[in-house]
């Protein structure tokens, strides 16, 4: 028997379960569909389930450097398998609440695979989903007005680097590792790599990273990534960059071994295991898109600034459309879309207003134009930066590595990007978020007290350096 909706969501991952429950608060009759379970893969094997083992890895090293701080807690030991609990624990409890956030909104969640259909009996245009249940039973057939596409991504491999899951891995695969590697060899220094090498080496396993390029995390500020390497080598993970990896050279007959290109010569690395970080690829394939007008180009679907498809009632977010393919970006696309479909009025979302976080240790997080896009963007500039080496706070937490660069318009003052590598600056970039949304100035950041002592003072003290009026440094 076929169903009447408002909406229809396709994916119940955060950008799909957001914009179901903005749909619900608009009074949007709203169903969504998913295959796996709600939270998809910033839930389940993602954004927390790493951040959970980030954070205990972060406590283990604490932990031994423990003594510098007048405690003793002897040696450390691990046990990777509470580690596994307790990060399972985490997800489940969020898992849950994802749940009643459905049932609060009166969504209907469907369990199965969505499929769009053509035009067919049950509507004259592309857009009817039909749903093949995951309990086996018949297909549900679904009529929406609207359909929001919001399938995600799954990670990228190399030809030739096959995942099994055992000595070759993608970060699905690693997060269920039930013990440690003693040696671990990533391929790609990219955010997703980075966040790994930190987390792996703070666990105490010996990390090498492979990147293609001729630096680590390359779309961040060159500072950025120049401090990134820095401490990523502080820390003991061997990091070879413009290493152009061979995949036929891969065996696996005793752990994992595989040759790498640098500087012209062929270099022989091995570990027990190898992590692939190469990026992730959009979920486009057997949904349907070939029963519409839909456009699909380098793997991602095309929309106009609302999230329209070229099928004007289905639209389309988060990962599947590429661009910043991150939680929280996802989350305001769906709501952006969902308030355009409802006859709102929604603001577009502007990428220089959006931070991008990296939660490795230290921690990475930026918004705005990099200092070479600005120059490569015609601005005059001006900049400021400020260690957290000045900063009281810091050298209470014992983490005094880092800075805050700020970035300006010589001519207009314009704040143009903010970049930030530290002590908690994932929790810190939210100011520089606001402040480029409000089209501030470095000028009005400095003069927003920032209280005393906090890491945040880094923030004032670059602004200010911006016109080389700092007051500590």
């Amino acid at each position: 028997m076929a169903e009447e909706y408002d909406l229809v969501v396709l994916g119940g991952g955060t950008g799909g379960y957001v914009a179901a429950i903005r749909a619900s608060k608009l009074g949007l009759k709203t169903a969504l569909v998913e295959k796996r379970e709600l939270g998809g893969t910033c839930l389940h094997r993602g954004c927390i389930p790493s951040k959970a083992l980030l954070r205990s890895a972060e406590v283990f090293r604490q932990t031994k450097e423990a003594e510098s701080y007048g405690v003793s807690a002897g040696e450390p030991t691990l046990n990777f398998l509470k580690v596994q609990e307790r990060k399972q624990s985490i997800v489940d409890t969020l898992h849950k609440g994802v749940q009643g956030l459905m049932k609060k909104g009166k969504i209907d969640v469907y369990e199965g695979f969505g499929r769009i259909l053509g035009p067919s009996i049950f509507s004259p245009t592309a857009g009817t989903i039909s749903v093949e249940m995951n309990n086996g039973e018949e297909n549900e057939m679904l009529i929406p007005k609207n359909v929001l596409v919001a399938t995600g991504s799954s990670p990228k491999s190399l030809p030739g680097l096959e995942v099994d899951g055992e000595y070759v891995m993608t970060s699905d695969e690693a997060l269920n590792m039930e013990e440690l590697p003693k040696s671990i060899i990533i391929v790609g220094g990219g955010v997703i790599g980075i966040e790994w090498a930190s987390m792996l080496s703070d666990f105490g396993v010996d990390v090498t990273v492979l990147e293609y390029m001729s630096a680590i995390l390359p779309t961040e500020d060159q500072d950025v990534s120049k401090e990134m390497l820095k401490q990523m080598k502080k820390k003991g993970v061997n990091v070879v960059t413009d290493a152009k990896v061979l995949p036929d050279t891969l065996d696996k007959s005793n752990g994992v071994s595989i040759q790498a290109e640098v500087d012209g010569e062929s270099v022989s690395y091995e570990a027990e295991k190898m992590l692939v970080s190469v990026g992730r690829s959009a979920n486009v394939n057997n949904i349907g898109l070939e029963n519409t007008d839909i456009v699909v180009e380098n793997g991602f679907i095309q929309t106009n600034d609302m999230y329209q498809t070229k099928e004007s009632h289905i639209y389309a977010i988060g990962d599947v459309i590429g661009g910043m393919m991150l939680a929280h970006v996802a989350s305001h696309e769906g709501i952006v879309a969902v308030e355009h479909m409802a006859d709102k009025t929604p603001h577009p979302i502007q990428a220089d207003q959006v931070p991008t976080c990296i939660y490795s240790n230290p921690e990475v997080a930026s918004v705005g134009l990099t200092e070479q896009q600005a120059k490569d963007q015609g601005y005059d500039l001006k900049v400021g930066k400020f260690p957290f080496q000045a900063i009281g706070k810091a050298l209470v937490f014992g983490e005094t590595d880092g800075f805050v660069k700020i970035i300006a318009d010589k001519d207009t003052d314009d704040l143009l990007g903010v970049h930030m590598v530290g002590p908690h600056v994932t929790d810190m970039i939210s100011e520089a978020g606001l402040a480029k949304v409000l089209d501030a100035t470095p000028w009005e950041i400095a003069e927003s007290i920032h209280p005393h002592p906090t890491l945040a003072e880094a923030i004032g003290e670059a602004a200010m350096a911006v016109d080389a009026n700092q007051i500590h440094g």
